[in-house]
């Protein structure tokens, strides 16, 4: 009985001597990007002049035409009965001089508590010729990215409002002369959106009104660029909260100010390397190459979480998977301040500050603009001044918005 007991203890230590000798080198990956990449980028740029002169914001400013973009809920609050608008946004202008991003957009205001819009924009990508060989004629290629949307809003109570939005999206960047699976991409995605505008007050020396507001936009499935794709991109889901005051320190003159926050719905890329499985000689837990032998070599996640999943698993993750922890989820919010100044409600003048962290797209802008209205036509202009190491493909870029309001003050609020 006592050599069986000495043989089964012996096989024990041995194999515990050859786990003990399997080491595993873990090797980061040095090109790994902390940045979140989406489908369809182009729904993140401020498309009008407004807006982009107070540093990319809208969720809690005052109502507009542009309102479709930022929170449609405030169209319950407007106080023209309709309005009519068109914007244009020159892209990369530094570059080429055919790239841009066009927007139309129509709300009406039914009744005393609920309003609708449709909107249209239109990203062209400029011009691309294709050239096969010295005999060939050139093939001039159009690429293109389009969005159509619907939505309404009803107002709650007397002081509050929430919107919903319909949007159907279309991208045709791949071009089929070179690739034949290539198929223009589609999805289609809703917004749930809520805007709360206060009463007017008294305070010492002048009135005041608090604003707020919020918004989920680009919520739905992924999209597509050609039938074999076995890696959709998420749409840019985006959370926007924000708030505001107005001080109207007499009829003629108001200063508005407004802060907002923003973070991308999606899952952060996690932390990859490179795990080599080695037979570790010498028992020193690194390995030598010198004297080891390396195994098995794979890719896989050091830290965070698979993206691999559907978008709403994607919201929801997206809160959680930073493989920096809490302190790398706190810099995917952008932050935003800007403010308005505007004379009679016939002249305006803006300004604002947008930031994004260093490492999720080292965006920073300064913006300035102004804005006029002559009997029911409002024309808007914006600069954009980049504050960033990283070049801004929107650097000194003059924006261009008119407006065609109907029915001015046909609705009264307080």
């Amino acid at each position: 009985m006592r050599y069986p007991i000495i043989f089964l203890t012996l096989l024990l230590l041995f194999d515990s001597q050859l786990i003990a000798q399997t080491q595993t080198q873990i090797v980061p990956n040095s090109s790994d990007s902390r940045v979140i990449t989406t489908g369809v980028p182009f729904l993140l740029i401020a498309s009008d002049a407004r807006a982009a002169a107070m540093g990319d914001m809208g969720v809690a400013t005052g109502v507009d035409t542009y309102s479709q973009h930022w929170n449609p809920s405030k169209y319950a609050f407007s106080e023209s009965k309709s309005g009519f608008g068109i914007s244009y946004t020159p892209y990369l202008s530094k570059l080429v001089n055919d790239i841009s991003l066009g927007n139309i957009t129509y709300f009406n205001r039914l009744n005393e508590r609920s309003a609708f819009a449709v909107s249209f924009k239109y990203f062209s990508l400029g011009e691309i010729e294709l050239i096969q060989d010295e005999f060939s004629q050139a093939l001039i290629e159009k690429p293109n990215e389009l969005t159509m949307d619907v939505s309404y809003s009803l107002r709650l109570a007397d002081q509050f409002s929430m919107g919903v939005s319909l949007r159907y999206l279309r991208s045709d960047l791949k071009i089929q002369a070179v690739d034949q699976n290539a198929i223009a991409a589609s999805s289609y995605a809703v917004d749930l959106s809520g805007y709360y505008q206060g009463e007017e007050q008294a305070y010492n020396d002048f009135n005041g009104r608090w604003r707020a507001g919020f918004i989920i936009q680009n919520l739905g499935p992924k999209i597509k660029y050609d039938e074999s794709d076995l890696s959709p991109s998420f749409l840019p889901t985006m959370l926007r909260l924000g708030g505001g005051f107005d001080f109207i320190l007499d009829s003629y003159n108001k200063v508005s100010v407004t802060a907002e926050f923003s973070k991308l719905l999606v899952p952060t890329p996690p932390l990859l390397g490179t795990f080599t499985d080695y037979n570790d000689v010498n028992g020193n837990g690194i390995f030598d190459e010198d004297e080891e032998q390396i195994g098995q070599s794979y890719t896989g996640i050091i830290s965070g979480k698979p993206t691999d999943v559907d978008f709403l698993t994607g919201v929801f993750q997206s809160f959680s998977d930073a493989p920096g922890g809490f302190s790398e989820e706190l810099r995917e919010f952008t932050w935003s301040l800007g403010a308005e100044y505007t004379y009679e409600d016939s002249f305006a003048l803006r300004a604002g500050f947008f930031n994004e962290s260093e490492d999720k797209g080292a965006r920073k802008f300064l913006a300035l603009g102004a804005g006029f209205k002559f009997t029911g036509t409002n024309i808007d202009l914006s600069y954009l001044f980049s504050a960033s190491k990283v070049p801004s493909p929107l650097e000194n870029t003059l924006r261009f918005s008119l407006t065609f309001n109907f029915g001015d003050n046909e609705y009264y609020e307080y």
